[in-house]
């Protein structure tokens, strides 16, 4: 069965798509239960960095206190890579993987999965198609050997070919009567314009129903290939028996890499667009140009972030839009970053009679930071928060190896995880202000209001 998710990568919060099935809904309980009873805090972490016979790169935390580990995968591309009448087959292709393949048919199939007690979740981002993966050791062999059936052979045969389609058409019909996914979609269209970047990953009702088995055997073929493929592995598996598995998984898919789009054109200017939406509130989100995940100032970006608008509940923004003024329940900013392109993004939600004022709050505060920079106490307060809450992220091995994979997926050596506090704790207030002041601008903010908004001032009103 389909969902919607939200996956949380190193740094950037991407929607995605994870497929479970029955076997995995009854066994992720258990798992979970086992991965966090025996947590793997960032410090303890050792990682590992090894190479296939057949040259296929992994890092592996191994942790041997419970039977079981963690596989994740990264395939570069993911919805990017689509034709612009194809958007959509990713999704609805990474949909079908549990679906048959090989001789077993799809009911065949998902029962071998609940055989074995095997997870495997299916995602697509809109740079990258992610695999995770959880077997228990004494069925390591037999799982893997399942999960390459899936990626070698499906089978997208007519009838779960077309139930998974009805079930996409069904969440793009919830999709076009969400504010918040109408105001995000907006705002991506604004920033990219026809670019890949700027497109729905379900596709449209319009592209999906156009889609055909043909479609999802050329997508498959083009986006499931060893070129930048990321692997990592926490859990009770020793690195001669990972690279074993790897190579067994993965070695025979094609080596030859989809072509990844161009850098976008960075196309949003200031200003503001209403799009009408029958609400007793407004749904706000707005953004401007922000920094690469190389740029050498990120993480510095990463800590002002979580001053300004970030998970704490002392954060300027939620002190200023909802704590004193009750403007909203609850508002915040990230750091977007893409292959080719970076984003600082925000988001609120506010009753249509006081949208206005929440929009001008948040312009007076990012100019207020921009000009005025952060207190010697709230960048000792974040670092306090961040370097404390880091080593919380590793609490199981699926956790791990997610974290690892997004690393490598954003070439981030493996030192980073034991260096990572170190240099949050290094940062001073003159460089954090000195980015403040080149990155935050003011006048470039472009805010996407999905409501009814009262005497809000619309440039551009659809």
């Amino acid at each position: 069965m389909m969902q919607r998710t939200a996956s949380l990568l190193l740094t950037t919060i991407a929607a995605g798509r994870a497929l479970t099935t029955s076997a995995a809904n009854r066994t992720a309980a258990c798992v979970l239960a086992a991965t966090i009873a025996f947590p793997c805090m960032a410090s303890a972490i050792d990682i590992q960095e090894i190479v296939t016979p057949k040259g296929i790169q992994a890092w592996l935390v191994e942790d041997h206190s419970i039977p079981f580990a963690a596989l994740e995968i990264r395939f570069r591309g993911g919805a990017s890579i689509e034709q612009s009448g194809k958007m959509g087959a990713t999704y609805l292709m990474t949909g079908l993987l549990n679906e048959g393949a090989g001789e077993l048919d799809a009911i065949a199939f998902q029962e071998k999965q609940e055989e074995l007690a095997a997870i495997y979740r299916f995602r697509t981002y809109q740079q990258a198609v992610s695999i995770s993966v959880q077997f228990l050791t004494d069925r390591r062999n037999e799982s893997i050997e399942l999960l390459r059936l899936a990626l070698l052979e499906p089978r997208f045969d007519e009838e779960p070919f077309e139930r998974v389609r009805r079930q996409v058409l069904s969440i793009i019909a919830d999709l076009e009567k969400d504010p918040e996914e109408i105001a995000s979609l907006e705002l991506r269209r604004l920033q990219f314009g026809d670019h890949p970047y700027a497109r729905q990953l379900e596709g449209t009702a319009e592209t999906v129903a156009a889609l055909t088995i043909a479609d999802m055997r050329e997508i498959h073929a083009a986006g499931l290939t060893l070129d930048g493929v990321v692997v990592a592995a926490s859990g009770d598996i020793t690195p001669q028996e990972l690279a074993v598995a790897i190579d067994r998984l993965l070695g025979d898919l094609p080596t030859d890499g989809p072509k990844l789009p161009e850098k976008p054109d960075y196309l949003l200017g200031e200003g503001t667009t209403v799009v009408d939406f029958p609400s007793p509130q407004s749904v706000v989100q707005f953004a401007h140009e922000g920094l690469l995940r190389e740029d050498p100032d990120f993480l510095t970006a990463y800590v002002l972030n979580e001053i300004f608008g970030g998970s704490g509940y002392s954060a300027r923004l939620n002190d200023e839009v909802r704590i004193k003024r009750g403007l909203t329940y609850g508002v915040g900013t990230y750091l977007a970053s893409y292959r080719n392109a970076g984003l600082i993004v925000g988001q609120l939600s506010s009753a249509n009679d006081r949208v206005a004022e929440a929009v001008k709050v948040v312009k007076d505060e990012w100019r207020r930071l921009a000009e005025n920079g952060v207190t010697k106490q709230e960048l000792a307060d974040a670092k306090t928060y961040l370097t404390g809450a880091y080593p919380l992220r590793f609490d199981g091995n699926g956790s791990i190896a997610r974290i690892l994979a997004g690393m490598q997926f954003d070439s981030i050596p493996a030192s980073y995880v034991e260096n990572r506090n170190d240099m949050v704790n290094a940062l001073t207030l003159e460089e954090v202000n000195a980015l403040a002041r080149r990155l935050l601008k003011p006048d470039e903010l472009h805010f996407v209001v999905v409501g009814n908004p009262d005497d809000l001032e619309e440039f551009e009103t659809n």
